[in-house]
């Protein structure tokens, strides 16, 4: 078995990426990293994606909390629970029928043991549980690469398919146009092994261009 991906060091991380050309001045801009993984059950995290997928976050956090409702007495619903409720039970918390679906499947993944545990995911690395993931229905790599970085804490992912992400480095070049995903994979290559870090900090730079506070690099 490959051995699992080393988790997010911050310190490392922002003097690592400090010294680097392109992403040098986005980290001296945005200072230091304040990602910290939450600590949930992979199989929550999915269910808590599929109800943020292409709705506003506050509709997404509505639904969920509706649907923790149902459960009182627990932080969040059990996967036997929620196979247990009928599809109803889940449209009216507000959940369209492509995403109880998904729910369900998640749920039904989860008590069958194709999604890990925490503990378990621990000693998977980034691509198999990615590859392991994927075969959900609704789950994309994205989703899966969210989950990495924000649940589990992973150190070395770059989601080069996340529009803020490319967003983020046309800003730090100063480009006319996006990189495309391969692009950005090659390049992200030099970034390794901080490369969920990298990934952050183009967020945060496309965060502050929409505040109007990014400042572009100088052309030379």
């Amino acid at each position: 078995m490959a051995p699992a991906a080393a988790p997010l060091r911050p310190r490392a991380a922002r003097s690592f990426l400090a010294a680097d050309p392109i992403l040098g001045p986005v980290v001296r801009q945005v200072g230091a990293i304040t990602l910290k993984p939450a600590q949930r059950e992979p199989y929550e995290a999915l269910v808590r994606a599929i109800a943020h997928q292409q709705v506003h976050g506050r509709a997404a956090e509505a639904m969920l909390g509706r649907l923790i409702a149902l459960f009182p007495g627990q932080d969040f619903p059990p996967a036997e629970g929620v196979l247990a409720l009928p599809p109803e039970a889940l449209r009216g918390c507000g959940f369209s029928g492509a995403k109880v679906a998904a729910i369900r499947d998640i749920a039904l993944k989860a008590t069958g043991g194709l999604i890990p545990s925490r503990r378990a995911a621990a000693r998977l690395a980034d691509e198999a549980l990615i590859e392991r993931l994927v075969a959900l229905r609704g789950v994309g790599r994205w989703t899966v690469e969210m989950l990495l970085i924000f649940t589990l804490g992973r150190g070395d992912v770059l989601p080069v398919d996340d529009f803020g992400v490319r967003e983020g480095y046309r800003l730090a070049t100063g480009a006319e146009a996006q990189p495309k995903p391969k692009e950005l994979a090659a390049i992200g290559a030099a970034w390794a092994p901080h490369r969920s870090a990298a990934a952050w900090y183009l967020w945060r730079a496309a965060d502050l261009a929409k505040e109007g506070r990014f400042k572009a690099p100088v052309a030379i």
